[in-house]
């Protein structure tokens, strides 16, 4: 899949901006990437800040035209989350992916993906945008200051990286995860997705707005869906976070 990258100086979020041309029937091809240098108002899942200070970390959305059912969205974000993965371990940092859309290091994020679907008002052409946003330049201080442990390449590399590089490095780690998304959405990306993710049997706690549920990785569905094995027996879990 190419991708073709539209730098921003000032954005106050990829994701809606590029919602917005879409629905404003702004020529947006599939394959569009909205990258911005400062994001202003970015948001990650349950409408949390991301917290990006301008010109420090990779903060951009892809728009791919495509008419995979809703429930082969949330593998998508799975795809990207493997292609970042690929793209840390080629500037030799250890990351796992966490569960739906999160990769950490160390147990700290450095990455988070939301993936949304879209329909064009005219052609109803159905698509996905996916919002990434890595931590490339964060510094330890202000890592500090997010509510939640927090790394980025930098702090782990102890050198900088140029983001409109890394982003051009990132693209045929994006290419060929999706790629592999398009053949059979998450039965294509299974065993790598379980590879990476930990061990069957290990304990977790789902958390779900006030709700917590307990038990034991059993697997994921055909849909990336998260398998937790309870006192109840085995639950599906469609939606919800593993607490850092």
């Amino acid at each position: 899949m190419k991708l073709n990258i539209r730098w921003h100086d000032r954005l106050g979020s990829t994701n809606p901006h590029t919602q917005k041309k879409i629905q404003e029937r702004k020529s947006i091809s599939s394959g569009t990437l909205i990258a911005t240098h400062d994001q202003t108002n970015g948001t990650g899942r349950f409408d949390r800040p991301w917290i990006a200070p301008p010109h420090t970390n990779l903060c951009f959305s892809i728009y791919y035209a495509t008419n995979a059912p809703l429930t082969a969205i949330p593998s998508l974000t799975m795809a990207t989350t493997l292609a970042v993965h690929d793209l840390l371990r080629s500037r030799r940092i250890t990351a796992q992916p966490k569960w739906p859309n999160d990769l950490l290091v160390h147990g700290k994020k450095i990455c988070g993906i939301l993936s949304e679907h879209i329909e064009h008002p005219t052609t109803h052409q159905k698509g996905i945008i996916t919002g990434i946003g890595l931590n490339v330049n964060l510094t330890s201080t202000q890592a500090a200051a997010i509510d939640q442990p927090a790394t980025s390449m930098l702090i782990e590399t102890g050198t900088p990286h140029p983001l409109e590089t890394t982003l051009e490095d990132l693209l045929p780690h994006l290419s060929y995860w999706i790629k592999q998304w398009q053949i059979d959405y998450f039965s294509a990306i299974r065993t790598p997705w379980e590879n990476l993710t930990g061990p069957l049997g290990r304990p977790l706690n789902i958390r779900d707005g006030n709700q917590t549920r307990s038990g034991t990785l059993a697997g994921y569905g055909e849909n990336g869906e998260l398998l937790l094995n309870t006192n109840q027996g085995i639950q599906t879990i469609w939606s919800g976070e593993i607490p850092l």
